[in-house]
């Protein structure tokens, strides 16, 4: 639960801010994250629950299962930077402008407080559930006996920056600060007393084992060790000349991290030091839930967990994303889904992906946005999502089907069409209700020119067309040659009369894809593009009538391409997408022909059209 100075938070800032983007080979493309986030503190709450501060913005994380997934929550605040929680349920988060936040249910809600001040607040301790102090800019200390209800302000007799804080019971503490400013009270912070550090270099952590062991530790790799409470302290020797952010010490065992992935471990309490080669990011903050389970975070959403006391580190990244869908609103704000009930929005063009609470963990597979603020998805179990807020809330609805749904089309903000497994449901009232169209076949794709017109495929070689919103439909069937019999999977209609399918054939017996057009409305399909052994297309989009963009493999082993067109399809050119594994990309949405994005087990991101 250790925090950082604000020069270490500059020093983070800057480092980040030099770091590339990762990119996704050289074809116009960048990796984007999910939680594509600094954490700069956290708290142990148990072997696998865990709470984040990011580093900007007043992001909160919390995890359940060491890392793998995370949930968020927008405190309505400036930058937060530092935290502590006294139990598994009470924790308190501290930041710029006097900002102190408290929760009781374990980070799950946090509720603001009057702190009486606008300082930069960089630290915070509780010894126990009701009391706690905070530390920041100018000296600034502040004081709770009542769990955060009223905060006094203290006298701390500096005007030093205060930067971490550490309390081992209601009474005894320590605050680390600039220039090797070290305070110490054993009052409740009723009066503080300086303690000779022996140096003048910036302190950013401090943690006491007991009322008379604890380490300090800062700039330039300084490790200051004391075991008299602090009336004298010793420069242990780091290894290093790293700036050192964050230190816990639980039974014997201590840690210590600090920039360009150093971790330190100690088995003496804190007297010698030895380094272990874990991650090449700056890691912020340590913090353990007892003597085995520890994790440690940084830049880069670096989360690395220890099960042995420190001894071995894992990487905890999240799963791999498996999503099925993405819409894109405009160039800032888009919305993605996928398995386990997963969707994720950004607001700033795909820097940050941020979970939204779905509500399920069926499958989703399918997205519409009719507006920037309504927007639906659906997925396995007959599950249809709608949003009427821009994705801040999703409510479940009944869709009368128990069976998957694969596509979700809104021409209009009240009609909508969803197929899948069992045929066609159909609303007429933004989504309220949904019905049951006649219609009985296995269906993967459909799109909606108006509320009356529009394609349906996925049964294989039959396309459906509809004029009168689904009461009839008009059946044309893809034919079969000396290569095989096409099949489609998908279907985009520009108008009425202009489409694109993508299909495949297959041929002793091996499958081919297809890119097709029609230009009557979907009575007859000419081939435009077909691909090698193997290969097949995933995704079509057409941001205007002129430019459009296909998303497949040219052959197997798959090179994941995109194909695009500036001529309304008449001619398309081609540019690999370079894919690290496990990599791959599935579907496809653009803002406009430079802004999109591609998901799969990635969220790729372009603004040069992908090529």
């Amino acid at each position: 639960m250790r925090r950082l100075s604000l020069s270490g938070l500059r020093l983070l800032f800057s480092v980040a801010a030099a770091w590339p983007m990762t990119s996704a080979g050289r074809s116009g493309w960048f990796r984007q994250s999910v939680v594509n986030e600094h954490f700069i503190a956290v708290a142990s709450l148990n072997s696998q629950t865990a709470v984040f501060l990011g580093a900007s913005g007043g992001k909160i994380l919390r995890t359940t299962d060491g890392g793998r997934t995370w949930s968020t929550v927008n405190s309505g605040t400036q930058n937060l930077h530092g935290l502590s929680f006294a139990d598994s349920y009470a924790g308190t988060a501290v930041g710029e402008y006097g900002t102190i936040l408290r929760t009781n249910d374990g980070g799950l809600t946090w509720t603001p407080q009057d702190s009486g001040v606008t300082s930069f607040l960089a630290g915070v301790s509780f010894s126990d559930e009701n009391n706690g102090t905070v530390v920041g800019e100018s000296g600034t200390v502040l004081r709770t006996t009542d769990g955060g209800d009223s905060w006094t302000l203290q006298d701390s007799q500096t005007t030093s920056f205060l930067t971490a804080v550490s309390f081992v019971s209601a009474d005894v503490g320590v605050i680390v600060g600039d220039a090797g400013t070290i305070l110490r009270t054993e009052d409740g912070g009723a009066t503080w007393t300086p303690q000779n550090s022996g140096t003048s270099t910036w302190l950013a952590g401090v943690f006491f084992f007991d009322e008379s062991i604890g380490l300090a530790t800062g700039n330039q790799g300084t490790i200051l060790r004391t075991s008299d409470g602090g009336a004298t302290w010793t420069l242990r020797p780091s290894g290093t000349s790293e700036y050192l952010w964050g230190v816990s010490l639980v039974g014997s065992t201590g840690i210590i991290v600090g920039g360009h992935g150093t971790v330190l471990r100690s088995t003496d309490l804190g007297v010698t030091w030895a380094p272990i080669d874990v991650s090449d990011y700056n890691l912020a903050a340590v913090s353990f839930s007892d003597e085995l389970n520890g994790t440690v975070v940084g830049f880069h959403q670096s989360i690395l967990h220890t099960a042995d006391g420190g001894q071995t580190w894992t990487p905890r990244q999240p799963d791999h994303l498996s999503l099925s869908a993405v819409a894109s609103v405009n160039a800032d704000t888009a919305f993605v889904v996928g398995f386990n009930g997963r969707i994720f929005r950004t607001d700033d063009g795909g820097d940050n992906w941020m979970p939204q609470a779905s509500g399920t963990t069926e499958n989703l597979r399918g997205l519409s946005f009719p507006n920037s603020s309504t927007g639906f998805a659906v997925g396995d179990s007959g599950t249809i999502l709608r949003t009427t807020d821009g994705g801040a809330s999703w409510a479940s609805q009944v869709s009368g089907t128990t069976a998957s749904l694969y596509s979700v089309d809104f021409p209009t903000s009240n009609v909508g069409y969803a197929v899948g497994v069992s045929g066609i449901l159909r609303t007429n009232d933004g989504g309220i209700t949904w019905i049951r169209l006649s219609l009985s076949a296995s269906l993967s794709g459909v799109s909606l020119v108006s509320a009356d017109v529009g394609v349906v495929v996925g049964d294989g070689r039959n396309i459906r067309r509809t004029t009168d919103g689904g009461d009839s439909w008009q059946i044309y069937t893809l034919p079969c040659g000396i290569q095989g019999c096409y099949t489609a999977g998908a279907v985009l209609m520009i108008d009425a009369n202009r489409g694109w399918l993508l299909g495949n054939f297959t041929y002793q017996p091996y499958r081919y894809g297809l890119l097709m057009r029609t230009n009557d409305g979907g009575v007859t399909w000419g081939t435009v593009i077909s691909t090698d052994l193997y290969g097949g297309f995933t995704s079509i989009v057409f941001p205007d009538a002129s430019h459009g963009m296909a998303l497949g493999c040219i052959s197997d082993p798959c090179t994941t391409t995109i194909w695009r067109t500036a001529d309304g399809g008449q001619t398309w050119s081609s540019s690999p997408i370079e894919l690290a594994p496990p990599g791959g990309v599935l579907r496809l949405s653009f803002v406009d022909q430079n802004i999109g994005w591609a998901v799969g087990d990635d969220i790729l991101h372009t603004t040069t059209g992908g090529m």
